[in-house]
């Protein structure tokens, strides 16, 4: 953990090769299937919106909608949202956005997975730190699942 109000990192040590990892990440259906979210049919393309309902349960109701910003084949993914948008009588489009950016690295025993999402000190103050507790506890549970995939298969 670390102790900016800004930013939340992650790292994990992926004993898969990297082409596996990458896959998880870039193949909008499989990463619906680790992160919880509906995305049959969807792709990620960089300077396009992706979007489907979460199906984790008590958030069915919350649309996962991500701009893809940058797509550097097996080393970055790039994307922005509107972190913890869960509230369907808010209307966040005029908030801003945070970047979360997924790094590849290729290490002795596996991949090195390092997520960053960053902005958060731009949010509306009385938004800020409920989004940045639970995006960071969702983190948590993310390198978990992401993990259990990538070595299921």
């Amino acid at each position: 953990m670390n102790a900016s109000t800004d930013r939340i990192e992650r790292q994990i040590l992926l004993k898969v090769p990297r082409s596996r990892v990458w896959r998880a990440l870039s193949n909008a259906e499989e990463f619906g299937n680790w992160f919880g979210v509906a995305l049959k049919g969807q792709h990620f393309v960089a300077g396009q919106w992706t979007q489907g309902h979460i199906t984790y349960p008590g958030y069915e109701h919350v649309i996962f909608n991500v701009l893809v910003e940058q797509i550097i084949p097996e080393r970055r993914l790039s994307m922005r949202w509107h972190p913890y948008a869960i509230d369907p009588a808010i209307d966040y489009s005029n908030e801003p956005t945070t970047l979360i950016v997924f790094e590849l690295q290729e290490v002795e025993g596996g991949t090195l997975l390092t997520l960053a999402e960053s902005g958060f000190d731009k949010l509306p103050a009385e938004r800020r730190q409920e989004a940045f507790r639970m995006n960071s506890g969702g983190w948590d549970q993310q390198m978990v699942n992401i993990e259990k995939h990538v070595t299921a298969q």
